[in-house]
Formats: structure tokens, C-alpha cells, sequence
């Protein structure tokens, strides 16, 4: 039996020393890091740490659905896990520093995205995304009915009992998009390195045909349960910035919508693409926002009340979804990828 190997040239390619894409990368560090100074609390708290949140758990769901080919709806589960974890953790192991903390809880996660796609190994399709999908409503029922994990709280509510670094208040709307965007950046780092790695390409491999890729020596099952255990890391870390980093509080129900909004991200945003994933939070974020305003703006008292308003918000933001995908299957980030090259051949057209 063959096995897939990596390609090597038999001279290494000489490439610039700081090509498009680094030089991208850097600008984009500097930017975000740059952001506390020109944003207010608002902007940060309200804005910018759920979009960059979002965006993560987004780059979580589309490692096994856009790499691997794998369906899962139940990605709020393992945010839920990763926030109840860092809870415990910081609770009952004080002394452990918040960066190991959010390890141990994406670990925690993990784990249990492993147990819940070993489903994938037997079935596929809707069939998995009912299973995965089973993953949330018994960790909601988990939270819920063991008042353990809230530290015995009446209300099932937890919030951070402590959010620092070395010392450093983290507490502040600064503080928390400093972690988020400090988090958030090392896993895109991660993810490129996954995907450009020999397991990302078997992933995909799997995900164009699983019964090819077994043929040619690729242990199907290992990777599939690989796929949902780095998944489930990336978004247990987003689920504990999100109930610690955004919410500031939460309980088990936070996450009830979560599953969904991250799918809209995924398709949004674009299969198979990283930065596609943050495309797709900002349209989830800033939409409804935008409405809103809008509906401010133009006169819209023959509803005759709020719930009339906020139902045609949400029909037009569900009819705005529906054209963009039928307009733009391949999501935001194909459409910015043929804007950029229409303007690069416009420049070298007119060159």
C-alpha cells in the first residue's frame, strides 16, 4: 500500500524574504493592536471583541467543514464546555496563569469533540449534523442540572472570578480586546500551520474523497477525529472569550444560537479560507446594528410596535443572507479575492 508523501523540489525555490502576504499579516498586527487608541468602550465592547470572537469560532467550524468535509451544528457546545471549563479552572486552580487556563479548557473541548465525531467515523452528511447537534442539548442539560459547574450558583450564572496577566487588570474593555486579539492572533498563526501542514492537506484529501484518500494511505478515521478535536479546541477558547471577554457573565443558555450564527459565518465568510471567517462575523455583527440605525432613520411608526419592527429586521436580514448566497456561493472572501485581482489586472493594464 502507497502512502502520501510530501513533495520536496530538488532545489529550494528562493522566495523574497518578505513576500505580499507577511507584509499583510504585519500591517493587519500593527492595525489591531493600534484599534483601543482610535475606538471607544463602545466600539471595543460592543463591536470589535464579538466580531474578532465570532470570527475565531468561525475559523474552528470551517477546519472541519471547509478542510475536512465534515458537517457539525453543534458547535455551541463545545463553547459552552471551554467557558464552563476556564470557570472551574480559575475558580478551583488559582494558581494557574490565564493562558494555561485557556489551553486546558480548548484541551477540555477537545476531548469532548473527539467522543461526539466518533459518528463521523460510521455516518456523514444531515446524519452527523443531528449528531453533533445532540452534543448541545445535553451539555445545556448539563449546566443546567448540576449546580457544580456554576460553583452552586442559584442563578447558574459564572463570571471570571479573576481576568489578569502577570498582574495586568485585564477587567477593562482595552484589557479584554488585548486578550481577545492576542488570542485570536496566535490561532490564525496555528490554523495556517494545520492547514499548510501534511495533515491539513489529508484533510482535504478527505473532504474531496474519503474512500480515495484511504486507498492511498491516509488513516481516514485518525484524521477525522483529529479534525473534530482541534475544532472543538479552537472554539472551547472562543467560548470562554466569549461568555469572559464579551458577555462578562453567562450560563448555559448564552450559547443556544451560537451553533447557527457560526454556520452563517462559515458559509458567509467562505469554506476553505481563514480570514473569510472574520468577512462573515463582521456581516453577522454589523448587520443587525446597521438596521437598526436605519430604522431610526426612516420613518417606520405604521408597524405600530417594537416587535413588528424587530421581526422585518430580521426579514431582511434573513432575505440579505439568502441573496448573498445566491449571488455569491463561494462567500466574501471569493468576492474580495476577484476584487483584488480586477485591480491588480487594472494596474497592470495600465502599466
Amino acid at each position: 500500500m502507497t502512502t502520501l508523501q510530501e513533495s520536496a523540489p530538488s532545489e529550494p525555490l528562493r522566495r523574497p524574504a518578505f513576500g505580499v502576504g507577511t507584509i499583510a499579516i504585519v500591517a493587519g498586527l500593527i492595525a489591531a493592536f493600534a484599534v483601543p487608541a482610535l475606538a471607544d468602550d463602545y466600539w471595543l465592547s460592543s463591536i470589535i471583541i464579538p466580531t474578532v470572537i465570532m470570527g475565531l469560532a468561525g475559523i474552528g467550524l470551517n477546519l472541519l467543514m471547509g478542510y475536512t468535509g465534515l458537517v457539525s451544528i453543534g458547535s455551541a457546545a463545545f463553547m459552552s464546555i471551554g467557558a464552563f471549563s476556564t470557570y472551574n479552572l480559575l475558580l478551583r486552580a488559582p494558581f494557574l496563569p490565564l493562558p494555561v487556563v485557556l489551553i486546558l479548557a480548548g484541551l477540555i473541548a477537545a476531548a469532548a469533540g473527539v467522543i461526539f465525531g466518533l459518528p463521523s467515523l460510521r455516518i456523514k452528511g444531515f446524519y452527523l449534523g443531528a449528531s453533533t447537534l445532540g452534543a448541545q442539548f445535553l451539555f445545556e442539560w448539563l449546566f443546567t442540572n448540576f449546580s457544580w459547574f456554576s460553583n452552586d450558583s442559584q442563578s447558574l450564572t459564572i463570571s471570571a472570578p479573576r481576568l489578569q496577566i502577570l498582574d495586568y487588570d485585564l477587567q477593562s474593555a482595552t484589557g479584554r480586546y488585548y486578550l481577545v486579539i492576542a488570542t485570536t492572533a496566535l490561532l490564525i498563526a496555528l490554523a495556517f500551520a494545520i492547514v499548510k501542514s501534511r495533515v491539513g492537506r489529508e484533510w482535504m484529501a478527505i473532504r474531496d474523497m474519503d474512500v480515495a484518500a484511504s486507498v492511498i494511505g491516509i488513516r481516514v478515521a485518525r484524521r477525522k477525529l483529529l479534525s473534530f478535536g482541534i475544532s472543538s479546541f479552537f472554539l472551547g477558547i472562543a467560548g470562554a472569550l466569549w461568555a469572559f471577554g464579551y458577555l462578562g457573565t453567562s450560563d448555559a443558555h448564552a450559547f443556544n444560537l451560537e451553533s447557527f450564527q457560526i454556520l452563517f459565518i462559515v458559509i458567509i465568510g467562505g469554506v476553505a479560507t481563514i480570514f473569510g471567517n472574520f468577512l462573515g462575523a463582521a456581516f453577522i455583527v454589523l448587520t443587525p446594528i446597521l438596521l437598526d440605525r436605519l430604522s431610526l432613520v426612516i420613518d417606520l411608526s405604521f408597524l405600530g410596535d417594537q416587535g413588528a419592527l424587530a421581526n422585518l429586521q430580521h426579514i431582511i436580514f434573513g432575505t440579505i443572507i439568502i441573496v448573498l448566497l445566491v449571488k455569491e456561493p463561494d462567500g466574501l472572501s471569493s468576492l474580495g479575492r476577484r476584487g483584488v485581482e480586477a485591480l491588480r489586472s487594472r494596474a497592470r493594464s495600465s502599466n
